[in-house]
């Protein structure tokens, strides 16, 4: 991380589904089948980049069976909505130095 960009969130997939859970009140989980139906993504696309979150302790996974069937549970933590509020405040930043500063603009 450096002054607040984030590789880990920066990954079009995973910055995609930061932004998804962000969107939602604090704490509140979604199930994977929606998040992949939201993201448009395969189980094992899914799967592997929310284990990365997971390691990098911006989501929590959790496990349960109803009526037998397996059903995983994703929750931004608080450190998730932490960085990705960092994240996105360092890509404001860049934007708006490119933006400010007409001559870094090239036609």
């Amino acid at each position: 991380m450096n002054n607040g960009f984030d590789e880990v969130i920066h990954q079009p997939v995973r910055l995609r589904i930061m932004a998804t859970l962000a969107a939602r009140p604090a704490g509140d989980p979604v199930d994977f089948p929606w998040l992949k139906r939201m993201l448009s993504l395969t189980d094992g696309n899914l799967g592997a980049h929310l284990l990365t979150l997971e390691k990098a302790g911006y989501v929590t996974m959790e496990k349960s069976f109803v009526d037998r069937r397996p059903k995983t549970s994703v929750t931004l933590s608080p450190t998730g909505r932490a960085a990705f509020i960092r994240h996105v405040a360092s890509l404001e930043a860049i934007l708006t130095g490119a933006v400010g500063d007409e001559s870094k603009i090239e036609d």
